[in-house]
């Protein structure tokens, strides 16, 4: 794991945002075990063979996970937006993440990368 994803983790102001960083983290770990991270764009970004796999970012009232490479991913009705190459879903506080759900298609995603 970097040490600068882990820092911006920890810097994250609200602690509803923080966990979520750390556990959308944690999905992407699941899902890729050789995964590569790196800040770019003041964002966690997270890597497979030198292809982006995951984004987290977080805003005032939000954090956005984005699956790249999603445009055969089969997803729930209603809960991301985006072009058919990368899906983000937004959370927002008091809301949870379905991990089993997020880890599935992360690693349907990152599969062909």
């Amino acid at each position: 794991m970097s040490q600068e994803v882990t820092e911006f983790i920890e810097k994250v102001k609200e602690p509803w945002q923080a966990r979520l960083c750390h556990d959308l983290r944690q999905v992407v770990h699941n899902a890729i075990p050789d995964v590569q991270e790196r800040m770019q764009y003041n964002k966690p970004h997270f890597l497979r063979n030198k292809k982006y796999a995951a984004v987290i970012s977080n805003s005032k009232d939000a954090v956005s996970f984005t699956i790249f490479n999603a445009t055969g991913l089969e997803l729930p009705e209603g809960l991301f937006d985006g072009p058919p190459e990368r899906k983000t879903i937004k959370f927002r506080n008091g809301q949870q993440i379905d991990d089993g759900m997020l880890t599935d298609l992360v690693k349907q995603a990152s599969s062909t990368l």
